[in-house]
This record gives C-alpha cells, structure tokens and sequence, in this order.
C-alpha cells in the first residue's frame, strides 16, 4: 500500500518537474504539449475531479481499477477534439463543477455502482473536461501535441487518485468518518463552484 502511494506521489512530482523548467516567460515551449500538461494541473476543479475518479476507481476495485480512468481519458479525448474544433458544448463550466459535486458524493457515500454504469458516469463529466482543455489551446500549438499533454496530465492525476484511494480504503476500514468528511468537503466545493463562489 504505501509503496502504491508512494510511486503514484512520485510519479506526479516527476511530471510536474518539467513545467517548473518552463515556468518562466520566454524559456522552453510556452504552447503544445507543454500548455497541454500544465493545463488540468493549473485548475481546482479539474484536479479534484481527476483526483476523486482514480479515488472512485480504487473504490470498485477489479477491473474498474483500469477502465473507469481509461473511460474518463478516452471521452476527454472526444471532448478536446470537439473544443479544438469550435464545436459547441453547452453547460461546461456547470458539468465540470457537477463532476466535483457528484464524484465528492460517490466517495463520500463509497457508492458502487456497476463498472460499465461508472464508466458512462466519468465519461460523460470527462467530456465537459476535455472540451474546456481544447477550447483553450493557443492558436500556435499543435492540436496533438497538446492533447497528448493534457491526456498525459490527467492519466497521472487518476494515478495519485488510485493511490490515494487505496489509503483512504485503509484509514476508512478504521475511521469510515474520515472518507465521508473528505467526499462531502469535496462535493461542498464542488457546490460553491456551482454557485460562483469559487
């Protein structure tokens, strides 16, 4: 467990390494792939939301473990492809701030439905998700480079979510309290989100 834990922490510092090397005007790539990784890590609520479906995921255990993360990357791909595009999604803001809303819920409440209804769930967020990292692509990037980054970015938050989940699965079999406070703070967050507030 805390070997999980501690390769997924890792692993997300690692990547975010190269964005430190960047982060000053006129060094390094400012559009691309670059932008691409940096954009879901530089919002709360798209790290929460990709945070709580690899905290989901670790719940159902089982295959779900790799596909609702791989439902959630694949379907943000669709939704970067539309944003890219210009292709109209209506409500993204309210989608994404509801994706925090209801996946806070489900860890609040360690819901478990069955994978493929899980699937559908984090994929219809993720395409809200994926049509908002699209629709902010500069003008000089190239469209795949800057999707492998956001899809690069995001596969690791699912990452720490996992290994996150597994601790939280520990500390839940002794203080059940503690996972529901953290979903429901998350699901309150998401609410204020909701309601500008944020």
């Amino acid at each position: 467990m805390r070997i999980a834990m501690r390769t997924g922490i890792l692993t997300v510092a690692a990547a975010l390494a190269p964005t430190l090397a960047h982060a000053h005007t006129g060094v390094g790539s400012t559009s691309g792939y670059m932008h691409g990784f940096s954009h879901p890590i530089g919002g709360l609520d798209h790290v929460l939301a990709m945070v709580a479906v690899g905290v989901f995921a670790a719940f159902l255990g089982g295959r779900a473990l790799w596909l609702v993360p791989a439902a959630f990357v694949a379907m943000m791909a669709v939704g970067g492809v539309l944003g890219i595009e210009g292709v109209a999604v209506p409500f993204v803001e309210a989608g994404i701030a509801a994706s925090v809303v209801v996946l806070g819920l489900t860890i609040a409440f360690r819901w478990s439905p069955p994978t493929a209804f899980a699937m559908a769930l984090v994929g219809v967020f993720a395409i809200f998700h994926g049509h908002a990292h699209g629709a902010e692509m500069p003008l000089d990037a190239s469209g795949l480079s800057y999707a492998i980054g956001f899809m690069l970015a995001t596969a690791l938050l699912h990452i720490a979510g996992i290994a996150l989940g597994f601790g939280v699965g520990r500390i839940g079999q002794r203080t059940p309290f503690a996972v529901q406070a953290g979903g429901g703070t998350m699901a309150l967050v998401g609410v204020a989100m909701l309601g500008g507030l944020i």
